[in-house]
């Protein structure tokens, strides 16, 4: 299991690789991840970025917020030519594989991360991270054709997620090329929506058939799986998958933990692991420094255990993380954060 290394939940906010990949080899040199740069252009948006399969076979339409196109008199067949890739794909074939492959200008840094390896620039690394967002926040974020969110429909929540099985299976392929362990993380805020009564016709069921399905298919391709959520959610939820990794924000929402520390605790025996996103994206992170950090997080530990967690345990299966994605902040709060982050995990062995 990859323990005791600092890493990034994925985002910077440089509009060019080159400083991106230069802060992650500084800071994250043995478990590097690459780099989503959501300001380069509106194709590395964090949701749109892994769907250009939905575009490419015409299901789904253009522009900022694009909508599915499912009231098209001719949305049969278009539903047809998705499922004709689709199923080639899923058979093997390279060709219809390379219709559901996000673009160059939807995940730049990740080809520019994977040539970076290639040259021998991140060398030390003994593990590479990636990370794809998750359905939910898709289904949520994308709508059909009269406005309605996606993910009520399961036609369209389906379409999402078949989708998204596809860009991560690919994705954790070319990661392996490099004979390293991968994982992938699947960033999820969405599922902070389930319990909310705006949201009561969205059942747990459905949430666990999604992301199940989603950890499934990145299981089948022998990588680690994490599960990101930077917010206070139901975490039965994501505990209960058979996922490696639960990265949260423990700077913001530690104690959101305590109602589900049953869970926890048998996720943690049966050999999960917390990435803890202790140092904060935000301005706080400027009050912060290794020793204020530190504290926090012993003092945590120590909360965790007087709650029936094994010590041994939590010092032992331990990943250190910004509590979130850093695209939308200010440069030098972005490298501010990295180097508290690596610093930390430093301090602690990692």
């Amino acid at each position: 299991m990859l323990c005791g290394y600092a890493t990034g939940i994925g985002s910077l906010p440089y509009q060019e690789v080159e400083p991106a990949l230069k802060l992650v080899a500084r800071h994250f040199s043995l478990f590097p991840h690459w780099p989503q740069l959501p300001r380069r252009t509106r194709a590395e948006g964090f949701v749109t970025q892994f769907l250009s399969g939905l575009k490419v076979h015409g299901v789904l339409g253009e522009g900022e917020k694009p909508s599915f196109l499912n009231q098209a008199e001719d949305w049969p067949e278009r539903l047809t030519r998705f499922y004709t890739f689709y199923l080639g794909a899923e058979e093997g074939s390279e060709e219809a594989l390379a219709t559901f492959i996000p673009p160059r200008e939807a995940i730049s840094g990740f080809y520019a991360f994977q040539e970076a390896v290639e040259r021998g620039e991140f060398a030390q690394a003994r593990a590479f991270k990636g990370q794809i967002v998750g359905p939910l926040t898709v289904g949520f974020q994308l709508t059909d054709a009269a406005g309605r969110p996606a993910y009520y429909d399961p036609e369209l929540r389906e379409l999402i997620l078949r989708t998204l099985q596809l860009a991560a299976r690919w994705q954790a392929r070319e990661l392996k090329r490099w004979g390293r362990p991968v994982t992938i993380f699947i960033d999820e805020p969405g599922v902070s929506i389930y319990g909310q009564s705006t949201y009561i016709t969205v059942t747990r069921e459905q949430i666990m058939a999604d992301m199940g399905a989603l950890v499934a298919a990145l299981k089948e391709e022998g990588v680690y799986v994490g599960v990101h959520s930077c917010a206070a959610v139901d975490w039965s939820l994501l505990l209960s998958l058979p996922i490696d990794i639960l990265s949260f924000d423990a700077y913001g929402y530690f104690s959101s933990l305590f109602p589900f520390r049953r869970e926890l605790a048998d996720f943690l025996e049966r050999g999960g692991v917390l990435a803890w996103g202790i140092v904060p994206t935000s301005e706080k992170a400027w009050e912060e420094d290794l020793s204020s950090l530190r504290r926090r997080l012993e003092e945590d530990w120590a909360q965790l255990v007087d709650k029936g967690i094994p010590e041994k345990i939590l010092r032992e299966q331990w990943l250190i993380t910004p509590s979130c994605g850093t695209g939308l902040l200010p440069e030098d709060l972005a490298e501010h954060i990295y180097a508290l982050t690596s610093t930390l995990a430093a301090s602690l062995g990692g």
